[in-house]
């Protein structure tokens, strides 16, 4: 569940959309998706992000009603053609599909539980940050007083809603998914995944990946630093982390297919290898005065690998230093 991540994805220069899964539907250039009826659809919450998903909506033909605590922020809107409501209670009635995108869960169940009566037979998604455990039990609210749930990540800046660049993840029944997916599919044209029936899906995939997103870009931050103490710009450095970046990805499908099958076998480099060239990244660190703090921590999980036996391994056996919680070592240890 997401409201807003800087730098998930930017709008002029980002080209990934979502990756195509089983349970991906691919309804580009399908002439009966694209003929679908508009659907209504109610946005409750006008942040950034609730007013890019109200402007997809509206310029996607749907008949979108809004609502926010300060009426102000719709006035573009409904410049736009979309409907203010004076109460949340009378958006939720407005519309067959309800969106909840605000802060945070807490002011999630503030909002909604008290239109518990308003939204039963209706389809509640919720695109607001929060934990597995929280999209799991408001899943159960939501059945308990017969209303549709679905729960969802934005993986995307508010400036790339409704673009081809964005990519929004969904998790709940197939069957609520598919009732609304004409109006999802505004929000994130060439990006709308259903991920499955389990309503915490989408929020293990949002950490998931905005974890990828941080542990590439403090890699490259710490190679800029450290390129830094040599003068080299960290201008000229980022098409080579961006190449690198792309080769890397090489190593994620291989190293997945790896995982699921539970073996390693060390096709590029073995572990072993791997320790060796992390000594030359902490050295230069060092020598350099640049933090040692990431590459000790990586250091720290391959010395562990290597004394669990795993030294003649491919990298991807370092999964298991991280399905132990207690075997994670302290940066710096």
């Amino acid at each position: 569940m997401s409201t807003s991540h800087p730098s998930t994805t930017n709008a002029t220069t980002a080209t990934a959309a979502a990756p195509e899964t089983q349970q991906t539907q691919q309804t580009q250039g399908d002439p009966e998706a694209q003929q679908a009826p508009p659907i209504s659809v109610s946005v409750l919450g006008l942040g950034l992000m609730g007013q890019a998903l109200a402007a997809a909506l509206v310029g996607a033909g749907h008949a979108t009603t809004v609502w926010n605590r300060s009426p102000d922020k719709a006035a573009d809107l409904v410049t736009q053609g979309a409907t203010l409501a004076a109460t949340a209670r009378d958006a939720a009635v407005a519309s067959d599909v309800v969106i909840v995108c605000v802060t945070e869960y807490d002011a999630v169940r503030a909002l909604v539980e008290p239109l518990a009566d308003a939204l039963r037979g209706r389809l509640l998604v919720n695109l607001t940050s929060g934990s597995s455990a929280q999209a799991r039990e408001f899943a159960a609210w939501a059945a308990e007083h017969g209303v549709d749930y679905l729960d969802g990540a934005i993986m995307a800046i508010p400036p790339v809603v409704g673009t081809p660049h964005a990519f929004i993840l969904y998790a709940g029944e197939r069957s609520a998914y598919e009732a609304a997916e004409p109006a999802l599919r505004a929000l994130a044209p060439a990006g709308t995944t259903h991920l499955g029936a389990d309503h915490g899906l989408s929020s293990l995939y949002d950490v998931a990946l905005l974890g990828l997103m941080w542990g590439a870009l403090n890699s490259f931050l710490h190679g800029a630093a450290l390129l830094g103490t040599a003068g080299v710009p960290a201008t000229e450095f980022a098409p080579f982390a961006n190449q690198w970046l792309g080769s890397v990805t090489g190593f994620v499908s291989a190293y997945a297919a790896q995982i699921d099958a539970g073996a390693y076998p060390a096709e590029d480099a073995k572990i072993e290898t791997h320790l060796a060239t992390m000594h030359h990244l902490l050295h230069e660190s060092e020598a350099g005065g640049v933090d040692t703090a990431l590459p000790r921590f990586v250091k720290a999980l391959t010395d562990q690998a290597i004394a669990q036996g795993h030294g003649e391994s491919s990298y991807a056996a370092m999964i298991e230093q991280f399905r132990k919680p207690t075997a994670t070592p302290e940066p710096g240890a």
